[in-house]
């Protein structure tokens, strides 16, 4: 039996098991850090940690807490709140427990957060604040299920109501700590007792259409999750992670079972806006991210080079195309030989790139990053290659929230830019040969939707093969590329299929200023795009263009910006097949985002949403055509 196997089949039933298991282990190594605004509310942040015993004693007070309020196992407790150490220890402390998590996205509206909490019947919400109290307060009545609310930054979160449904974070860990003094074993016995089939989250699809639906997943799929994740050795004791990732989505989640398997320490910051300001600070050696990330830092790059004259753009572009040509040699090197090698006048050019550019690039990561994992949705290759001529190595990941977050993974060193790598040990993936799509089975899949039977039967089989509904491709070596959603493939007036997501990938590695792009054309003779701007990229060039001093909108607007896009579209044309070319564009007035509703709160597209928003302009592109 081999070590992968042994970790594998050896796993306990639960991640709470696997976090007793390495408190006991590493007491007083660093498990977290997180950071402590100053008093004055200027300067820097400090930051602080917590070891394993310091953890495990607020964990162990928040689940006898949660016990002692009446929560039974596997009843739900929900958590709204941004990523923090206090989500994660009050993730375990349900864990804990023996009850289940509901997560909510803290951007969730007080009608769909209502839905969630009576939905999954949540008997206890975990709340940041009182803005995410109100959205309780406000439903309250359409709520009979909810018995109390612990508000972690409670300040401003006061109980009016005299009946106690209100409590702060602080006081439920006393509660806690006061029934482990009656009841010592209360919370090593509640983990003793679960079993691997116990339900312990319920993640809600934040859903590009229609209401989102309770994906049930097991003890069994974080404690596969963890001890997969120990397997692959990707991650390492010494590792510093830096968390951001909202933990109310499986990617977020997926890395916090990782870490307990693992033993790395992790420091812990949700606030998207502090990201450029705490990588230096942190240092990590390993970062998580979405593509949308990778995308800005590549647009700021690019934007920076600009701003300091024509002569240090054109030495950015020189060197972002050695680093993509010096990615794709040594990656194919790699492939071939198993050492990655370039030729030497390749490689002469990329050690100057590298004193000129690549690292002035990695001192904004920190200086120490090892790799990046990308996930949630594609990143364009050739953006990807950049940054791994870079140094920067991106290793694209797969996976659902219906099987996890975590099935497919970039090896190490033998990782390959526009594929998301190999499965994890212990999961099954076919491709059906009638469509194409990716089909999966293995211990991290759900155990289906709750409450919807229908629903289930829609995707998951008698016999375990889940369906993805993503299109992909197989190489004889394992490596899985994903080309498109099966349900957003478009099929032109022309019976010719496009893969609009990988046209929009291209866009957004030709042209340094968009945000996002959609590409459209399904029943049409020819495609189209909306794309919007980046506002700080797109302002920084209008004032070097004459434009300087006018708001978004107007320049968006303006002829100047129609035709510099329009160099970009004629850019990406070059490339495409002919039935792909875009024959028309316009640019939106405004970027997409998460509070219109155009992104779900993991910054994926919402295709209807958008086509519905900006019909108008989608109208104006095929008027005159003849299907308009």
């Amino acid at each position: 039996m081999t070590d992968t196997q042994t970790l594998l089949e050896t796993r306990p039933p639960s991640v709470a098991t696997l976090f007793l298991e390495r408190v006991a282990a590493t007491p007083d190594a660093e498990a977290y850090r997180y950071p402590v605004p100053p008093q004055s509310g200027e300067g820097p942040d400090g930051w602080k940690s917590l070891t394993w015993a310091d953890a495990a004693r607020r964990v162990h007070a928040i689940a006898a807490g949660l016990i002692d309020l009446g929560v039974r196992p596997e009843e739900r407790v929900a958590i709204a709140a941004n990523t923090s150490v206090e989500w994660i220890l009050a993730d375990l402390g349900v864990l804990c427990a023996g009850a289940a998590t509901t997560t909510v996205y803290p951007s969730t509206n007080a009608e769909e957060t209502a839905f969630i909490l009576a939905d999954s019947g949540s008997r206890v919400l975990i709340a940041e604040n009182a803005a995410q109290l109100d959205k309780a307060l406000e439903r309250r009545a359409e709520l009979p299920e909810l018995a109390h609310v612990v508000v972690i930054d409670a300040e401003d979160a006061l109980d009016e109501s005299g009946d106690g449904w209100i409590l702060s974070l602080t006081e439920l860990e006393k509660r806690g700590d006061a029934y482990l003094a009656q009841h010592p074993a209360a919370v090593t016995d509640a983990v003793a007792a679960l079993t691997k089939d116990q339900l312990a989250t319920l993640i809600y699809t934040s859903g590009t259409t229609g209401k989102p639906k309770g994906v049930r997943l097991p003890h069994d799929c974080w404690s596969y999750m963890a001890r997969a994740i120990q397997a692959i050795d990707l991650l390492e004791p010494e590792d510093v992670q830096y968390l951001w990732l909202p933990l109310a989505h499986v990617f977020g989640k997926v890395l916090t079972a990782g870490q307990i398997a693992v033993g790395h320490i992790t420091a812990v910051d949700g606030r998207v806006d502090k990201i450029i300001e705490n990588l230096p600070v942190v240092q990590p050696t390993y970062m998580a991210a979405v593509p949308r990330i990778f995308e800005k830092v590549y647009n700021g790059v690019a934007a920076k080079a600009r701003a300091g004259g024509a002569a240090k753009y054109r030495i950015f572009q020189w060197a972002a195309d050695v680093a993509r040509e010096y990615a794709k040699a040594t990656q194919n090197s790699m492939r071939l030989t198993g050492v990655p090698s370039a030729p030497l006048g390749l490689r002469a050019q990329h050690a100057l790139a590298d004193k000129l550019v690549y690292g002035k690039l990695r001192e904004a990561f920190g200086g120490r990053l090892r790799a990046c994992v990308s996930g949630s949705a594609a990143l364009a290759p050739e953006i990807g290659y950049f940054f791994a001529g870079a140094g920067i190595h991106i290793l694209e990941g797969y996976g659902l929230t219906e099987s996890s977050a975590a099935s497919f993974v970039n090896p190490g060193e033998n990782y390959r830019t526009g594929t998301v790598g190999k499965a994890l040990p212990g999961l099954e993936v076919r491709i059906a040969e009638e469509d194409g799509e990716v089909l999966l089975r293995g211990p991290g899949i759900m155990q289906g939707y709750h409450g919807l039977p229908d629903k289930t039967a829609e995707v998951l089989e008698p016999d375990g093969w889940f369906h993805t509904g993503d299109i992909g491709e197989l190489s004889p070596d394992g490596f899985l590329k994903i080309t498109d959603r099966k349900k957003d493939l478009i099929k032109s007036s022309n019976g010719k299929y496009i893969a609009p997501a990988e046209v929009e990938g291209r866009f957004k590695a030709v042209c340094p200023f968009v945000s996002n792009v959609l590409v459209l054309g399904g029943g049409r003779s020819f495609c189209t795009a909306l794309i919007a701007l980046d506002e700080p990229s797109i302002l920084d060039w209008a004032a070097e263009h004459g434009l300087a001093g006018r708001p978004y909108g107007e320049v968006v607007a303006s002829e100047e910006v129609r035709v510099l896009m329009d160099g970009f579209v004629a850019r990406l044309n070059e490339g495409l097949q002919r039935w792909e070319q875009i024959r028309r564009f316009r640019v939106l007035p405004r970027d997409l985002d998460v509070e219109h509703g155009d992104l779900t709160p993991s910054l994926k597209l919402k295709r209807p949403v958008v086509e519905r928003e900006f019909a108008p302009l989608i109208d104006q592109m095929y008027a005159g055509s003849r299907e308009a």
